[in-house]
């Protein structure tokens, strides 16, 4: 793919189309596939830089897969993966995790207990991200983790396996990412392993966890898990990830009189705080639920109108993670003020993309006030083209090409190859949107059946 984005502001959204698999349950659905004792098919997996790491990551601890269609030029979309029935195999070399704190999380949970050495490692925005947050936790339980970055308990993180007993944690910051990490751990641990979250996070974990039939317990914000447990195989549909969609429901949001209907997209209530935050700036929105196994799947309408500024909730922020640069570029295009606040967590994240959304947004013209916790956004101001880098991180790449949908001239956002980690294809659905295509043809990615 090319390595930027060049955007000129559009007039129409008319559109119908779906957006490649949720991200957070595809790395979950290949380690718990893995895991599981016989084969599992796995459907819409979502083939980018990071998930096909932890794949292959599985398939470096025994778990083998066979592809059943691939997206040309990325990776499988459907596959089957061979569980190892729980006994996971030394892997003969280090385990690349690329740019997925997502992944190297969940694997430092699940290989903690392994009778065996590991090393993970990752890109350099990766090893700049803390770990802490969860090598505290599993080495309460008795892992044994070296952090050997160069930047104090950052990756590579050395695992050496060992036999761990439960713990019951309580979260200091609340993130999905810590609780599965702890819960996969929990799996190897003798008793039962409780996680208390401050506030609810994403619960794909759990309720992929029930798919697998692995028995655990909820009561209030604790989750408990029982050690000892395999996996049962099953086979698993990943639904589209709303984090991508939230891209194009942003820009439909914005335009008055467009409609854009997105397909089979995953509805968890952890997830779609997008949608009532759009709504509250004055987008009409209607969600339709079609199917329920273990995760909501639906279709999203969404018809633009005038936006108008709102305010984060404290409480949305956790769900709101991925979201809050595209809803910057909202709230930009927004007629009053936008308050996000309580999201320092964005600083470790790729970049810290409190000052990437700010300094971006000020390059295009947009009148924002930065805080430690997040920033105000005074919207209405007219938005202009500008060069606008990515720093390596594909959420403001994607949230930047929205905001060139709006802007006088044209936009160029450069270092856009790290798109693929989470949105294979985004550029082909780019180019349809900036074409004003409506077809649901021209929105077709390209599979490879094997």
């Amino acid at each position: 793919m090319s390595s930027e984005f060049r955007v000129k502001a559009i007039t129409r959204l008319h559109a119908e189309f779906s957006v490649p698999g949720d991200k957070s349950m595809s790395h979950r659905a290949a380690i718990l596939g893995g895991l599981s004792n016989g084969s599992c098919t796995i459907r819409n997996f979502l083939p980018s830089e990071d998930c096909v790491n932890t794949l292959n990551a599985m398939k470096s601890l025994g778990a083998n897969y066979e592809v059943l269609e691939a997206l040309e030029g990325y990776g499988p979309v459907d596959l089957v993966i061979h569980g190892q029935s729980g006994k996971l195999s030394a892997p003969a070399a280090p385990i690349d995790c690329g740019n997925s704190g997502t992944g190297m999380r969940l694997l430092a949970g699940l290989l903690a207990g392994q009778p065996f050495t590991t090393e993970l490692f990752g890109d350099a925005s990766l090893s700049g991200r803390p770990m802490g947050r969860i090598t505290v936790p599993l080495g309460q339980m008795g892992a044994n983790i070296e952090t050997k970055g160069e930047k104090p308990g950052c990756a590579p993180l050395l695992i050496h396996g060992a036999k761990l007993t439960p713990i019951d944690y309580d979260m200091p910051v609340a993130s999905a990412q810590v609780k599965s990490a702890v819960l996969l751990a929990g799996l190897f641990a003798d008793g039962t392993t409780s996680v208390t979250q401050p506030a609810e996070t994403r619960d794909h974990t759990e309720r992929m966890l029930t798919s697998f039939r692995v028995s655990t317990k909820h009561e209030g914000n604790t989750i408990s898990i029982y050690g000892g447990q395999v996996p049962e195989a099953t086979d698993f549909i990943v639904p589209g990830d709303i984090s991508s969609a939230a891209f194009w429901l942003v820009a439909a949001a914005a335009i008055p009189g467009s409609r854009l209907v997105i397909k089979n997209v995953g509805l968890n209530p952890t997830r779609t705080a997008i949608l009532k935050v759009l709504s509250r700036m004055g987008a009409h929105m209607i969600d339709v639920l079609h199917e329920t196994h273990g995760e909501p799947i639906g279709n999203v309408e969404i018809h633009g109108a005038e936006l108008h500024g709102t305010t984060i909730f404290p409480e949305e922020v956790p769900n709101l993670i991925d979201e809050i640069p595209v809803i910057a570029v909202a709230a930009a295009l927004a007629e009053g003020r936008t308050i996000i606040r309580n999201a320092k967590e964005l600083r470790v994240k790729e970049t810290d993309r409190i000052t990437t959304v700010v300094d971006n947004l000020r390059a295009m013209g947009a009148n924002v006030t930065e805080f430690e916790d997040g920033m105000e956004i005074e919207g209405g101001a007219p938005l202009h083209g500008a060069t606008i880098d990515s720093f390596g991180d594909h959420r403001i790449a994607m949230a930047f090409a929205i905001a060139g949908l709006f802007a006088s001239g044209e936009t160029v956002i450069r270092n856009v190859e790290c798109v693929n980690t989470s949105y294979p294809g985004f550029a082909h659905h780019l180019d349809a949107i900036r074409r004003e295509k409506s077809a649901p043809e021209d929105f077709n990615l390209p599979t490879v059946s094997k």
